[in-house]
This record gives structure tokens, sequence and C-alpha cells, in this order.
């Protein structure tokens, strides 16, 4: 058992309450949360720790949607465009992979765990990272991914997603949760998403897929032209859309899905994915890539992902919240800066539908301390500085035990 104090704790809660010169005092859960000397006089055997001055503890952050397996890259692939993006993960995929062995995969989880992230959502497509996340000191919710829009292939293509779920299922614990992702409507045949989402509910994982990305996205859907329809034709030339956004979008109902880029989604369709479960909002993926702004205004709730560093230059939530800062202009900046704070905690654990990102008893004692540079004198100030300053933390403690 331990207690820990800060001049701040950040709850994280709904109403996003900041405590305080108090302290928390927990095992693999937090136990209670109060003054030094309440918790040292009721629990007078546990280790105890001051945090020092300008210090914050709170909930770990909560990436549920990252990619691992092109960890390798820096400059191999090309931006601006989301087509010429993917044209150029096509040309260098192998070399990128070959890259980004075993090494590369645990300096990544690596350094999403200095920067403050406790719990990930790894989206895997080929299972290579398997291994490196089953074995990480970070909660790993492991997304094998299915595609493939050839209805030929459906039976070799599930049976392979089939393998890797299977693989992964033998490496499941408390820190490592199998779960399955359905890669895209331009990209995954609706036979071959039904399979998947009926092992979903079989075996009661949550879900993950990539929904209206891009402007080629939504105009391949709609009317089967534009830049998709280029894009298929070398390899398949009377190729149609294998779903329709809508359709696609209720092979989801009643499983607990977290739905990822949105930037092109009409408000239908916005609504429809915050009835069916969430959309994470990836900032700086969807500027390099030429996708635009989600219109976070008309979200009741998101969570925040960096996806993977095949469109992005770093894992860290911290520089995620920093750019969604700067993007979203027209946002009040202190309540957006605490939004974007609750979309990396408590909206991330609700989302994976995980007993975390909040600081009550009872919850996973999942926590980070970070040093700000000064005092700040208004709580409602703390978010801010928070998301201006954070760049690692200078504790993690994942159920209960130090990390970092």
């Amino acid at each position: 058992m331990k207690i820990v104090r800060a001049d701040y704790i950040l709850t994280c809660n709904d109403k996003f309450e900041i405590l305080r010169d108090s302290a928390i005092c927990f095992g693999e859960k937090i136990e209670a949360i109060g003054s030094v000397e309440s918790l040292r006089k009721h629990y007078p055997q546990a280790d105890y720790h001051d945090s020092g001055r300008h210090s914050v503890l709170m909930p770990g952050l909560i990436n549920p949607h990252v990619h691992l397996e092109f960890s390798a890259n820096k400059t191999d692939l090309r931006y601006g465009d989301f087509i010429t993006w993917l044209q150029s993960v096509i040309v260098h995929r192998d070399t990128l992979q070959t890259k980004c062995q075993q090494k590369c995969i645990d300096e990544a989880l690596d350094a999403i765990m200095i920067s403050g992230t406790t719990t990930i959502g790894a989206v895997s497509s080929f299972g290579g990272d398997m291994l490196s996340c089953a074995h990480s000191a970070l909660n790993v919710v492991y997304f094998n991914e299915v595609l493939g829009s050839n209805p030929a292939a459906v039976d070799t293509l599930y049976g392979d997603f089939a393998g890797r779920l299977q693989e992964s299922r033998g490496y499941e614990s408390a820190s490592f949760i199998p779960a399955i992702s359905v890669h895209a409507p331009y990209s995954t045949h609706y036979v071959l998403a039904r399979k998947a989402l009926q092992d979903a509910r079989d075996f009661g994982m949550v879900v993950s897929t990539h929904f209206m990305e891009s402007d080629a996205e939504r105009e391949w859907l709609d009317s089967a032209e534009g830049d998709f329809k280029k894009f298929f034709e070398p390899f398949a030339p009377d190729a149609k859309p294998v779903n329709e956004p809508i359709e696609y979008l209720a092979l989801f109902e009643g499983v607990k899905t977290l739905f990822t880029h949105a930037t092109k989604a009409r408000d239908e369709e916005l609504q429809m994915m915050q009835d069916i479960g969430s959309i994470t909002h990836c900032p700086r993926s969807n500027r390099l890539l030429g996708n635009g702004r989600l219109s976070l205004e008309k979200l009741e709730h998101f969570t925040l992902g960096t996806d993977g560093l095949s469109s992005n230059d770093s894992l860290s939530l911290w520089d995620e919240m920093r750019a969604a800062l700067m993007m979203h202009h027209q946002a009040p900046l202190e309540k957006f800066a605490a939004r974007l704070i609750s979309s990396a905690t408590c909206s991330g654990a609700e989302a994976l539908g995980l007993n975390k990102g909040t600081i009550e008893q009872g919850r996973d004692a999942d926590l980070i301390m970070i040093t700000l540079p000064d005092a700040v004198r208004e709580d409602e100030s703390l978010a801010l500085v928070l998301v201006q300053f954070a760049k690692e933390a200078q504790a993690v403690y994942i159920a209960g035990k130090v990390v970092k």
C-alpha cells in the first residue's frame, strides 16, 4: 500500500474536481483520497511519498487508437493527401515492417509510457507487435484487425484474422485484453465485417473501426467515384463500394465500438456513432493526411488518439492535446483544455470499458505525477497549464506499481 501526496490532485471525474495539498492511498486499486494526516492515520503501514512542489497527481492517460507496426517511419512516407499517403504506405510497407522488429516496438511502447500514457488501444494489422504488447508494463487493449474487400477471399482473410485473434487470446491477462478491429467501410467486405463482429459478440470484445477519414472515402462510398476509383483501377478495374455508410454503421449496433477519425461524417452519422459507442479524434494525423478537422462542437463526448508514427511524429497524448488546442481555435481555451484532458482519461476508459481514467475509490490505481514549472493560482487554469507544459511523467504507477 502507498500514500502519495501532491500539490494538486486532478480527479478527472464528471465535475473535473481539483484537490489541493491532498493525497491518495492505493494498492492495485485506489483505497482512499484525503489529507495526508487522515490517510497516514488510517493506513499506518503504507509507504509514504511526497511528490514535492508544483506536483500534479492524475489518472494515467489513455490512448485508444495507436498503430505500432510502422513505428520505424521517419521520412519514408508522403503527406498532404490521403491517397498519396496510402500509396506511399503500400510502396514502403515491407521496408517499414522489416525495419520495425521487436526492439522498435519496445522503444515505441517505452516512449508512450514515459509520456504518461498507461493504457493503449493497439490496432494491429499483422500481429508483429503482439509479443511486445503482451509483455509490456502498459495496459493494452489489442485490436486484431481484419480487412479485405474481395468477396472471393473472405474465407481466407477471415482465417488469417481468426488465427491472430486466437493467438492473442492465449496472452490474455488483466493488462492485455484481446479485441477486434474492422478496418474501414472502403476496405472491408460486409460479410467479413459481420463474421468478425459476431466474434466480438461471442467473446464480449470491444471493437475499433476507421470511418469517414477522407474526402476520397466519402466520394467513393457515396458515388463510387473520385480518388479511390483511380486507386482501385490498376488491380480491380470494376471495383464497386462494398458498403454504404449508414448500413456499415448499423453492423456495429449492440457492440461497444470506437469509431476513429470521422472528419467527413455527416450529422446523422456522427449521432449514430455516438449512440453505438464513441468517436476517437486524431488531430495530427488528420492534418498530415489532409483530412480536415473533426467537428468536436457537434459531439457530446470523444476520445483522443495519436494514430501511429506512419502519420504522426510522436505517440504522446500531451503532444496531441497541444495540437488539438491550436487546431480548434474557436473553442473557449480553459474549458477546452479540460475537455481534452477528460477525453484522454475518463472518456478513453469509458470507451474501452475499463475501470480507469478517474481518481475515485475502487478505480484501478493507474496514476501519473506531472511536475509543473510553477504554481497555478487559479484551479480553472490547471488543465491549460498541463496541456501547455506537460512533456513526460515524473512517476508512473500501473495497478499501483511504480513502472517509472
